[in-house]
């Protein structure tokens, strides 16, 4: 069973950082690895779900034309809004996903820290909704602390393993280290240094 609602709600209650996102070098770190192994200086449109209090959306917004951020816990979408007030092609909603996956195509979806709370039949259906919300040369983003929680259903490895079987895209870039997993897929495989005409 996926972790529900309540578990996320408890987390805010009475913390706007409860992972101390803007603390802890560990967090940091992992942010501008993950900002840096984007192959495109710029995207359309990027979708991150479990945006929590939108840390890593407010990296993301300077990189794209518009942003939809989302979470299931009330308090993280009002964090986030806050967190975004600067940047008028930032959305932020509350949802519950893979059931409430919102309309629309996205040059970039980031999977940051939270599909390891889902089970493994929500997250294949979030693996159909990805593939299909995907524009035609869109890339998935995934980063997961590799370490075993308490109360999740999957572990990292659980989760990458499954995005690479079911997402039939190729993997263009890894990062892996002890404590985390941070993999880019893409529908258009092309290298940044072809892109740019150096091959």
């Amino acid at each position: 069973m996926s972790v529900a609602t309540p578990y996320f709600d408890q987390l805010f209650a009475n913390n706007d950082d409860p992972w101390a996102f803007r603390q802890r070098w560990y967090e940091r770190r992992k942010r501008a690895l993950t900002l840096a192994i984007l192959t495109r200086p710029r995207y359309a449109s990027v979708f991150e779900p479990g945006c929590a209090n939108g840390e890593l959306s407010f990296e993301l917004a300077p990189r794209c034309d518009r942003l939809l951020c989302c979470d299931t816990a009330a308090a993280a979408v009002d964090l986030a809004r806050t967190r975004l007030l600067g940047f008028p092609q930032a959305q932020v909603q509350q949802c519950r996903l893979p059931e409430q996956w919102p309309a629309g195509r996205f040059e970039l979806i980031v999977l940051s820290e939270w599909c390891y709370y889902l089970d493994a039949d929500d997250l294949g259906q979030l693996i159909d909704r990805v593939r299909t919300a995907l524009t035609a040369d869109g890339q998935l983003l995934a980063c997961h602390w590799r370490p075993p929680i308490d109360g999740c259903p999957q572990t990292a490895e659980q989760v990458h393993s499954l995005l690479q079987q079911r997402l039939d895209m190729p993997r263009i870039a890894s990062h892996h280290e002890h404590d985390f997993l941070l993999d880019l897929w893409s529908r258009d495989g092309t290298s940044v240094a072809t892109l740019e005409g150096l091959r």
